[in-house]
């Protein structure tokens, strides 16, 4: 019997949580991944804040591609620039570090944050 798509992206997910954590000093990016839209969250693990988040709804186009997912890494970045945080902490949440989620880190890399 083999394992859902699903379960085995949260198996991977639960692996990757042991290892990183956000702190009120480098908080952690969180990137949710679906079909249609992409987003990131900024989070403080300690205090349990929801520092910052950029989505890929905010932008107005309807489809995903690597164009928009690097315009949210850059919303990201300059969102956590004025908040005053350079460096942070990347999860991709059990996704690839592939395709749409590497050009989110990317733009985030170039909007200035370090990781």
């Amino acid at each position: 019997m083999s394992i859902s798509k699903f379960n085995r992206r949260l198996k991977i997910k639960r692996r990757i949580r042991k290892k990183i954590h956000g702190s009120p000093d480098v908080p952690r990016i969180s990137v949710f991944r679906s079909n249609k839209n992409i987003s990131a969250q900024l989070i403080d693990d300690i205090n349990g804040n929801t520092l910052s988040s950029a989505s890929s709804l905010e932008i107005t186009k309807k489809s995903l591609n690597l164009d928009i997912s690097t315009k949210v890494g850059e919303m990201l970045a300059k969102n956590t620039i004025e908040i005053g945080f350079n460096r942070v902490v990347f999860d991709r949440s059990g996704y690839r570090y592939h395709g749409n989620v590497k050009a989110l880190a990317e733009g985030a890399r170039k909007g200035g944050l370090k990781f």
